[in-house]
């Protein structure tokens, strides 16, 4: 079985927030919305230090400086949660 390298398809152009959703948008149009259950740093940041963040690996991940936290596209895709994660019902 043969795995694929990251898409430039699959590269995050945008990330919004919502009350308790982080989304990403990835180049192809598609958006990855997560409960912020899934990351805690993120949920317990206020507005100004989510809404302070930087694209990294060209686009195949999110990096907040004010919070120390990376998440990558494939693992927004993957559904994978941070340690310390809540399921929030989901997945």
């Amino acid at each position: 079985m043969t795995t694929s390298k990251s898409d430039e398809k699959d590269s995050i152009v945008r990330v919004r927030f919502a009350t308790d959703r982080l989304s990403a948008e990835l180049a192809d149009g598609r958006v990855i919305s997560v409960p912020l259950a899934w990351f805690p740093r993120l949920l317990n940041a206020s507005a100004a230090e989510r809404n302070n963040w930087q694209l990294s690996a060209a686009g195949f991940g999110v990096h907040w400086p004010d919070l120390d936290e990376d998440l990558s596209a494939e693992g927004l895709l993957r559904g994978a949660r941070a340690p310390g994660g809540k399921s929030s019902g989901v997945g």
